[in-house]
């Protein structure tokens, strides 16, 4: 019961914002739009690839008024490289969506925790039409994308930027798209092995939910770390472990209440413009992922009830 004024219009909004947060459909005419037109470009110079939808269009099952789906984030690879753990035999067997020939390479180290380096060391060749693969073991030799090459200018970061104008809009609004170029792993990485056996205490994420997780394996994007960006050799070839796939699972698998506390605080970094904010030398100091890995942390280290019983997502 509310005590007084305040209280009472602090409870309406409240009410207000978990009543009208509906299920949002999963993909709507803009969102396939702007998938298919940045496919269809990477066509234009690579046959055989494959994309994935990431970021908040693939994140979020909820529709609030204040709409909390951004650009359209694409996860784009080719469907000849495949990358594998350090000492993993090559594959034998592959999904159909890979290509009769493919080059495999190994995920090393590198001196920073989550990212890595890629080395070429098999060429698998196809030999029957159910997915079977002979390995060809290759000299071994460290590999990069030319980004700029492949997608031409308008690079941020990893991301290639592409605009797109928004069909359901009547003044025609522009969406945009941030695609990145990956390697695909079907397996889990080595690096993340504690993720899955570690002991969580209120037991989130389930063993089904962890199991999809690391059946889904990860991806290895063109990231170099910021101490290593000037390094002539680092700098050129390594990349970072990318657990999109994971992520979207997991906040997939959230309560409506824990997908708007996430909304509202991306709403608040967003309308504040935290993610604007630099350190000496220019570089961001927040970024909506911030955001994103505390939720994840909030929701395995808090019980369900501590989200659901009398809980206030204004004063919280």
């Amino acid at each position: 019961m509310a005590d007084t004024a305040d209280d009472r219009l602090v409870e309406i909004v409240n009410d207000f914002i978990l009543n009208t947060c509906q299920r949002r459909r999963r993909v709507n005419v803009d969102d396939m739009m702007v998938i298919r037109e940045t496919a269809r470009l990477v066509s234009v110079a690579f046959d055989d690839i494959t994309s994935l939808s990431t970021g908040s269009v693939a994140e979020f099952y909820i529709e609030p008024m204040l709409s909390c789906i951004g650009g359209i984030d694409v996860m784009v690879h080719l469907n000849n490289h495949l990358a594998i753990a350090q000492g993993h035999p090559p594959p034998t067997q592959l999904p159909a969506e890979f290509h009769g020939s493919v080059y495999v390479f190994e995920i090393i180290d590198s001196e920073f925790p989550g990212y890595v380096y890629l080395v070429f060391c098999y060429l698998l060749t196809e030999i029957t039409d159910d997915g079977k693969y002979n390995a060809v073991q290759c000299r071994r030799q460290y590999v990069r994308y030319d980004l700029a090459l492949i997608c031409g200018g308008n690079m941020q970061g990893p991301a290639f930027v592409a605009k797109y104008p928004n069909y359901e809009s009547p003044i025609r609004l522009v969406s945009s798209s941030d695609m990145v170029w990956f390697v695909r792993c079907q397996w889990w990485p080595t690096q993340a092995a504690a993720w899955s056996t570690r002991h969580r205490n209120y037991g989130w994420p389930d063993s089904a939910t962890v199991d999809r997780v690391v059946g889904n394996g990860c991806d290895v994007v063109f990231v170099t770390h910021h101490l290593c960006r000037q390094d002539e050799g680092m700098g050129k070839y390594q990349w970072r472990l990318s657990f999109s796939r994971a992520e979207i699972i997991l906040i997939n698998s959230w309560m409506p209440v824990q997908q708007i506390v996430y909304h509202m605080l991306r709403s608040f970094m967003k309308t504040e413009r935290l993610t604007d904010i630099t350190d000496s030398t220019g570089s961001k100091i927040l970024s909506n992922y911030n955001i994103k890995t505390l939720m994840l942390w909030a929701c395995e280290m808090k019980a369900r009830s501590w989200w659901i019983d009398e809980l206030n997502v204004v004063i919280s």
